[in-house]
Parts: C-alpha cells; structure tokens; sequence
C-alpha cells in the first residue's frame, strides 16, 4: 500500500537520523522536529517508533534480499548443481548492498544500523520482525555457503557467519572515517564500492580459515 505524504515525510526524516545517529539514539521528538509534525501523526501512521524502525527495514531490507535471491538463482542455474565458492558467494552480497546504496545513499549506514540493532539485547521483537519477514528468503543463499564450507562443524560455521556479520556491521558503519584515515579523495560512490570489494577476500579468508582442532588458550 502506498504511503500517503505526511507517512513518507516523516520516514524520509526518520531515516536521515537513524542513518547518521542510529536508531536508539535517535528520540521521537528529534524525529517529528525533523519531519515537522507532531507525536500523534507517527503513532497514527506507524504506530511506534518500532513500527517507523520496521517501516525503514522493510524499505531497505526488501530491495537487497530481492536482489541477492535473483543473484543466487543466476548462480545456481549456470553453476548446474556444483560448489560455488565463498568469495564468490560474498561478492553476490556485496553487489546486492551496492545496488540498495545506489538507490539511496543512505542505505549503507541504515543497513549496518539494522545489523547493529538486531544484536542488542532486548531487542527480541524486532529479530522476530527480521526473521520471520526475512530468514526464509536467505536460506537459498545460506545453504550454499554451507556448501562450500562442508567441512565446518554446524557450531563453527555459526560462529564464523556471525563473525562475518560483525566485521561487516563495523566496516558499513565507519566506511567514511576509513576512507579518510585513509587519505582518499574520491566520490563517495566510488570509494563505497572499492570498500565493498576490499571485504571480499579478507571476510573469505577469515570465514574458510583452518578451524582449531582444540581449543588452545591465546592469552
């Protein structure tokens, strides 16, 4: 159903703050003095500020799931039944996040907030939102991965999926101070999609990297 104007007024600011400042950060009141309206028109059209959070999930979230299910179709027609490997499985990914960013400049950040969010603890309501809407579409994707790391134990592959997460989550969300610290000059779209692909072989290394046959204290 199609937003009416005040909705998509008040979303547009919303996802400003949530973008720069994060979405517990960011109050109601900075919300509806952003969007110039008052506490009864977002609870009206939203309910919330959890129904606005999962109002910008579904915006984001929707397109780049989308995105990677066609991109994992593709693949398994022309790989015909065979492995396909990590590296390239994760640059299906970041592909998918470069199309979402190409149609916002937000979505990097607001993806990464998402990411962020559903680790918090006592955030239960919104990983139910993200996975009963969302996990089943990405099963595809997760199953091949699984694939080309058949040798990891169930527990190690778990482990290794939510480090990936994480170095994702502090990459998408620092990216410009990176670049900085790193004296780039170029366009932001540039600089976003060499981000994106430098990822590519150090999250595949770290993911397929030998695990420990047992576990030996480092410290």
């Amino acid at each position: 159903m199609q937003q009416s104007k005040t909705a998509r007024q008040i979303q547009k600011a919303a996802e400003a703050l949530f973008a720069e400042q994060g979405f517990s950060e960011t109050t109601m009141r900075q919300i509806t003095t952003a969007a110039k309206v008052n506490l009864a028109a977002v609870n009206y059209h939203f309910g919330s500020k959890q129904g606005l959070i999962e109002s910008v999930a579904d915006k984001y979230v929707a397109p780049f799931v989308g995105h990677l299910q066609d991109a994992v179709c593709t693949t398994r027609y022309t790989h015909q039944g065979t492995t396909v490997a990590t590296e390239e499985l994760l640059e299906m990914l970041m592909r998918a996040l470069l199309k979402v960013h190409q149609t916002n400049g937000h979505a990097l950040a607001i993806f990464s907030r998402l990411l962020d969010l559903s680790y918090v603890p006592g955030q239960d309501e919104f990983r139910v939102f993200l996975t009963s809407k969302y996990r089943e579409s990405l099963d595809d994707f997760i199953l091949l991965l699984r694939q080309d790391a058949a040798p990891m134990h169930d527990d190690e592959f778990f482990w290794r999926i939510h480090f990936l997460l994480g170095s994702m989550i502090f990459t998408l969300n620092n990216y410009r101070v990176l670049a900085g610290l790193g004296g780039s000059k170029d366009d932001e779209d540039i600089e976003v999609e060499r981000v994106l692909h430098r990822m590519i072989p150090v999250l595949t290394a770290g993911f397929l990297a030998r695990p420990e046959s047992t576990f030996v204290s480092r410290i």
